[in-house]
């Protein structure tokens, strides 16, 4: 891949957050990275997020020095533990039967990497689960949305079933808080707002 001179690189492969940018009118390319997201031992999630966002968009760097990237990434929290992406159907189940008739965090950081400068911010959000069964879970996981999800949901689908409550940034739920996403491409000047 050769970027256009005028894109922003977008380090990450989710359609969701690509659809976010074009929301906002932010021309982009996507560039694939593979990054290791295990947890550290004793890292926090508010660390962790940090990271792993850093991390993603220093491999886009890498790769395309004289370009702008972006990056994100979004943990589910709940008792300080991180909630990662299922590996299999029981692990959804277990996941989901975590999050059921509590109140969990979302934690999505985001990254630019522009002219030797190093942007990043934070969106915390808490999302409130109805009360789920197994049978319930068990359908959702059926239709294949929550895969490769965070926390084993995705709020901007069949997920969203589940949400009693939100309080903070659905778009940062999403993937890509467009707020602190707005507020870094302005201050690169990337953006006008």
């Amino acid at each position: 891949m050769t970027p256009k001179p005028d894109m922003i690189l977008l380090a990450s492969q989710s359609p969701r957050r690509r659809e976010l940018l074009k929301q906002i009118g932010v021309a982009h390319e996507v560039v694939s990275v593979r990054v290791d997201e295990t947890p550290l031992e004793g890292e926090t999630p508010a660390n962790y997020v940090q990271r792993i966002t850093l991390a993603k968009a220093a491999a886009g760097q890498d790769l395309y020095p004289a370009h702008p990237v972006l990056a994100a990434d979004t943990c589910v929290i709940v008792n300080n533990l991180i909630l990662g992406k299922p590996a299999d159907a029981e692990d959804a189940v277990r996941i989901l039967l975590q999050l059921s008739d509590t109140t969990h965090q979302v934690l999505t950081g985001v990254a630019l990497l522009h002219d030797r400068a190093r942007h990043y911010l934070l969106s915390r959000s808490k999302v409130r689960f109805c009360a789920i069964t197994e049978a319930m879970a068990r359908r959702y996981w059926a239709t294949g949305e929550p895969a490769d999800k965070a926390g084993a949901y995705a709020i901007q689908g069949y997920g969203a079933l589940f949400v009693e409550h939100i309080s903070g940034s659905y778009s940062g739920i999403m993937g890509l808080p467009l707020y602190e996403t707005g507020q870094i491409l302005a201050n690169a000047g990337l953006l006008a707002v």
